[in-house]
């Protein structure tokens, strides 16, 4: 009996020593290094909300990233919308150059021409070739100037590990990107709501001014088979073997997934499908700072009304492990009175948040209203009102 005993007690050791270099990813346990379980040449997780980093491997590794290099061409395309510099019906003649593009595409035919929202769209959803030159012609002449475009605006994204050749993603000795670097690239683009009217298309067609007709599939397959999943980007050659930058959404957590360089379509959808997992399962988002909800209600002196609501200006939220807390902490400094007249956008205090004593951001505090001043008689009649 003491013998057994003894062996159970090593035994239930022997398994706290294995559990010891073990986390829970998901339903699978895996050892402390959890990039050994990835067969994709590079890796990453990250949360949308406060870009923190929950899993990487290799995040920074210059590789060719395939048709993900598109996400750059759509999200010029949605700026220049934003800016109102074209709209959906706006039509873009198509070249010869554009329609002899090989690989994904649509078969756009030459000196045609197409609507905005239908060469947009076949990019977002099926990945065309030809549609994004064309939308690359169509912005700065030529597909070499928007290549230049597109580096310059990787730059002030801060994307430190990309450099494009084309807006394709076709093979270029010079072209590379990063799994890091094309999540923050699809967290930009999420920002626009234009996006989200096309990312989650399962399949449609396009329809040639011709009449002939061509199907659209959306190439991310998670769109149809991962819960909450809404937007991203595939990417496959020979080259870069087949990648994947996918976005999806639960609750109040939005997650970004990358994988690159997995050797086939079926690894790099079954590993961005267990990096969310891991990612809802094992994080909360906790929204400190909401610009939704007023954080203080302030009186206004001599305005058309007597007091006004105050919000910060942006939202502030940190993904934590469950279970744990935050260790942020939001103190409000406001003014005492608001003096009208005001407008809306108006400073009148910020919101601090620390973090083990340090500031981590300060977060203007902002009026949303325009209050007026009140007239003399206005102030008389205030006044008489008080007697």
């Amino acid at each position: 009996m003491k013998k057994f005993s003894i062996s159970g007690v090593l035994c239930i050791l022997a398994l706290a020593i294995c559990c010891g270099g073990m986390q829970c990813f998901g339903n699978v346990a895996l050892a402390a290094n959890t990039s050994d379980l990835y067969e994709s040449k590079s890796a990453y997780l990250m949360d949308y909300a406060s870009g923190e980093t929950l899993f990487a491997k290799d995040e920074t590794k210059h590789l060719p990233v395939a048709s993900m290099v598109k996400m750059m061409t759509i999200l010029i395309a949605l700026e220049e919308y934003d800016l109102e510099n074209i709209t959906l019906d706006t039509l873009i003649t198509t070249t010869e150059n554009a329609s002899s593009m090989g690989g994904s595409q649509v078969f756009l035919d030459p000196y045609v021409d197409y609507t905005f929202e239908d060469l947009l769209k076949s990019v977002i959803v099926a990945s065309a070739n030809d549609s994004s030159v064309a939308l690359a012609e169509y912005f700065n002449g030529n597909e070499n100037a928007f290549t230049n475009r597109m580096n310059r605006r990787a730059k002030e994204l801060g994307m430190a590990d990309t450099h494009y050749s084309n807006c394709t993603g076709l093979p270029s000795a010079e072209q590379y990107s990063s799994a890091k670097d094309s999540a923050i690239l699809l967290k930009e683009i999420l920002k626009h709501d234009l996006y989200h009217n096309y990312s989650t298309i399962w399949m449609d067609e396009l329809v040639h001014p011709s009449g002939r007709t061509t199907e659209l599939v959306n190439t991310n397959r998670l769109i149809r088979y991962f819960d909450g999943c809404d937007g991203g980007k595939t990417g496959s050659t020979n080259e870069a073997g087949c990648c994947l930058c996918a976005s999806a959404k639960r609750d109040d957590m939005r997650l970004i997934s990358v994988v690159v360089g997995a050797p086939n379509s079926k690894t790099r959808f079954n590993e961005s499908a267990t990096l969310l997992n891991y990612g809802f399962t094992n994080f909360v988002s906790e929204k400190l700072v909401d610009s939704g909800v007023a954080i203080k209600t302030l009186p206004v002196f001599k305005g058309k009304t007597d007091s006004v609501d105050a919000y910060a200006s942006e939202d502030f939220a940190r993904v934590v492990k469950k279970g744990s807390q935050s260790g942020y902490d939001v103190s409000v400094e406001t003014d005492e009175r608001v003096k009208a007249p005001t407008k809306a956008g108006d400073v009148v205090g910020h919101a601090v948040i620390t973090k083990n004593g340090e500031v981590i951001k300060t977060i203007p505090i902002v009026v949303k209203e325009d209050i007026r001043h009140l007239s003399l008689f206005e102030t008389a009649k205030e006044i008489a009102k008080k007697w």
